[in-house]
């Protein structure tokens, strides 16, 4: 890597070279590179528990985990107990605490003979070449990753896409797709990304709320057609042939062992006795060979690897895609809907989604991030365009705010953390629920892939709408529109007092005037 006092002439000099002839992706084997999930067996402990008391053979079981630290512990048992094969597919896997503590458990299971595919979105792994270099050095371990950069790749975001001129629109397009399989017999699927913020592990406080939803059964097939369908895609390629090491691969397997070891990568704290819901570890469950879930009839999909190179951003849904199923399914309210989405843009089709339901009569509940909460401010101008249009509908309309968040010291929450909204979810009728990695907004509906859920079960839908109602009453502002007719006021109740807000929570002078200036100018298809 060249130092950084030399960053900018490295850059140049990239830029010259990318303009003079872009270098193109490598060519590949498809066929020979091809590999397939491993089928489940009652051979295996997880496969044996997952199916030893499935009710209804098409039916599948879920249990919401909607507080990080036990998510992150269950995917971590997940990689202890397997023993065929480890699926894993996420959009950010950041090199800190957290991911070095899971990747070192996906190594120890390949130490032991398990089969480990894992497969990354190549936006955020600038600089961490050489972790996954260490890490697929290993034996039983391959790396793949979704629309590679090829230049400028220990530099940030914004320095790869310069450093790809000529190929803006192919690199524009990411995989926002979440899902861990763990010997094809039980997933996590859900919002979180493999970072310290998604987990409550953030030292500087700055912590994402979410949910996973850990799940065995029928669904566990088509969770596994999807992955292949993904990890043989033309869009991915295998680690080795996008970026190489001269490190030989035992001096890379050592780094990895110092990386990952405890003096440089500790445990995480020790679970609570019990999350919001409940529930104990999930390690309790599989050490019984039992499992508390909600049992159900769902069904998985995911947008096809090559959606987003065959539409135009902010072009029409594709039947095939996951907001367009998400749509289909929210259309089937009659009474009831309630949404969660951290970048709230609906656009042309989901204000008409919105209408048709208040024509109807449905009450529609919408939680997003406030200007002060959100990771995007780009986003939440692309948000403010609809902030009224959606409650002059009827739409109950609340915004997260960090203030309150950090008031919510609920044991088992959130602590004193600035939470930031991230849960991607909609409940239908109190009956049909939506789990996934999909937003709100045109980035999801037609640049990235996504994928996600939708489980019919009443008694999963009552558990999620108590964990929305605990951010929605405790750490959100309710927003309506101004008394005057112009403009939005927020209103909270703290210590049974109604607090009135005439501007964005949490927000700062500059901030705002930023927003109003930057609305003009923002494309909304690229939110």
């Amino acid at each position: 890597m060249p130092p950084r006092s030399t960053g900018l002439l490295w850059l140049v000099a990239t830029l010259l070279l990318v303009l003079g002839g872009c270098t193109t992706l490598p060519q590949i084997d498809r066929q020979a590179i091809a590999s397939e999930a491993i089928p489940p067996s009652n051979t295996t402990t997880l496969g044996r528990i997952a199916s030893s008391y499935r009710p209804v053979p098409d039916h599948s079981g879920f249990r919401l985990m909607p507080l990080g630290k036990f998510s992150l512990d269950t995917r971590v048992q997940l990689a202890r107990r397997a023993e065929v094969s480890l699926d894993v597919q996420y959009y950010h896997w950041e090199i800190d605490a957290t991911g070095r503590w899971l990747l070192r458990a996906l190594r120890d299971a390949a130490d032991r003979g398990v089969r480990v595919r894992l497969l990354i979105d190549d936006f955020y792994t600038h600089g961490e070449d050489e972790m996954f270099l260490a890490f697929a050095a290993h034996k039983n371990v391959e790396v793949r990753l979704f629309n590679p950069f090829l230049h400028a790749r220990d530099y940030g975001q914004a320095t790869r896409f310069l450093a790809s001129v000529g190929d803006w629109k192919r690199v524009n397009h990411r995989m926002h797709n979440k899902l861990f399989i763990a010997d094809g017999a039980m997933a996590v699927i859900g919002g979180r990304n493999v970072a310290d913020e998604y987990f409550l592990r953030s030292v500087t406080g700055e912590n994402f709320i979410d949910v996973d939803a850990f799940t065995v059964g029928f669904i566990l097939g088509p969770l596994q057609g999807l992955f292949d369908r993904y990890w043989n895609a033309d869009a991915v390629y295998p680690l080795h042939s996008i970026t190489r090491s001269d490190l030989s691969p035992e001096t890379l397997r050592q780094r990895f062992e110092q990386w990952t070891g405890p003096e440089q990568t500790p445990p995480p704290d020790p679970l609570p006795p019990t999350d919001i819901l409940g529930y104990g570890p999930i390690a309790e469950d599989l050490d019984d060979g039992r499992l508390g879930l909600h049992w159900g009839y769902a069904y998985a999909f995911a947008d096809h690897p090559d959606k987003p190179f065959d539409g135009e951003a902010g072009g029409e849904l594709q039947d095939t895609s996951v907001t367009y199923n998400v749509f289909e399914a929210m259309r089937k309210a009659q009474k009831e809907l309630v949404v969660s989405s951290p970048y709230l843009v609906p656009g042309k089709d989901g204000m008409e989604l919105l209408k048709e339901l208040r024509d109807r009569g449905v009450k529609v509940t919408a939680m997003t991030n406030s200007l002060g909460s959100t990771d995007e401010p780009i986003v939440h101008i692309g948000y403010r365009k609809y902030r009224e249009p959606m409650l002059e509908l009827g739409v109950d309309l609340y915004e997260i705010s960090g203030s309150r968040v950090k008031k919510n010291r609920r044991e088992n929450l959130f602590g004193a953390s600035l939470g930031r909204l991230h849960a991607k979810l909609a409940v239908v009728d109190r009956r049909l629920l939506f789990v996934g990695s999909m937003n709100l907004d045109p980035r999801s509906a037609t640049i990235n892939t996504e994928l996600g859920a939708v489980i019919d079960s009443p008694e999963l839908a009552r558990e999620l709408i108590r964990v929305i109602d605990i951010d929605r009453l405790q750490s959100a502002y309710r927003v309506r529109l101004a008394a005057s007719g112009v403009g939005c006021e927020w209103l909270s109740m703290d210590d049974d007092k109604e607090v009135v807000l005439l501007e964005e929570p949490d927000s700062t002078l500059w901030q705002r005037v930023k927003s109003y200036l930057l609305l003009p100018f923002v494309p909304e298809s690229l939110l």
